[in-house]
């Protein structure tokens, strides 16, 4: 597996730089990106009260959110361009939070993690991104720690070099702990437009990735991670303990 593990790496870290004109960029994490100052469309951005990431220690409430899903093998397509890494999917897998039920839609990744714990910012996460059937949005945020190397990245990295638009098939729950204990409050898209009103869960539990493969996915991204926004006076739920 170590020396698999490597091959992928070394294959990630071969593809060359595929760019899209857009009109915003991500910083350096730490500084206000300013976004609305590039294009007016992108004002909640800036002015928005219920904005992601956040930090995740400023919790001020616990509590048990049933969070289950079906994941499993799903078809997909790789969208890949400047600065982002996505699997777009077929339908059929899901996410039950509470009583809501959401598709899933597609997973893309952020190195380092957006959100934090007083902080710390784990060096890759996923965000598994779901709507209901109204369209109201929900997104499963995972983070991974350097350790054992990930199957499903794995085969992610063997289509890379095909480029955008190819086909892939992974197996989603590889992707997610068992334990789906998460932190649960209600945010924004962290990319413009800065869309409010998404249903943020980030699980409490970490999944590991390889250092190979966390340089691999960084040298494709790069730095993207918005900055931290502030709390205000939304409800953060941790887990309970």
């Amino acid at each position: 597996m170590k020396f698999f593990a490597s091959l992928t790496a070394a294959t990630l870290l071969s593809v060359p730089a595929i760019t899209v004109a857009k009109d915003w960029n991500f910083g350096d994490g730490e500084a206000p990106e300013r976004w609305s100052l590039e294009n007016s469309q992108y004002a909640l951005c800036d002015a928005g009260l219920m904005q992601s990431p956040i930090d995740l220690a400023e919790a001020k409430a616990t509590g048990d959110i049933t969070v289950t899903t079906n994941y499993g093998d799903v078809a997909s397509t790789l969208a890949i361009s400047e600065e982002k890494l996505q699997l777009d999917f077929s339908a059929g897998l899901m996410m039950q939070s509470g009583n809501k039920t959401f598709n899933l839609l597609q997973v893309h990744f952020h190195t380092p993690s957006e959100h934090a714990i007083s902080g710390k910012r784990y060096p890759l996460v996923a965000h598994f991104v779901h709507a209901t059937e109204t369209g109201e949005l929900g997104v499963l945020g995972v983070m991974f720690e350097e350790g054992q190397a990930n199957p499903a990245f794995n085969n992610v990295a063997a289509v890379l070099g095909s480029g955008d638009g190819t086909a892939i098939t992974v197996d989603a729950s590889q992707m997610i702990p068992e334990d789906l204990s998460v932190f649960r409050y209600m945010g924004s898209l962290t990319t413009p437009p800065c869309s409010e009103g998404v249903n943020w869960h980030v699980a409490e539990q970490t999944m590991t990735a390889s250092a190979e493969q966390i340089a691999a996915m960084t040298n494709i991204l790069g730095p993207t991670a918005r900055s931290i926004q502030p709390l205000g006076n939304r409800l953060l739920v941790a887990p309970s303990k």
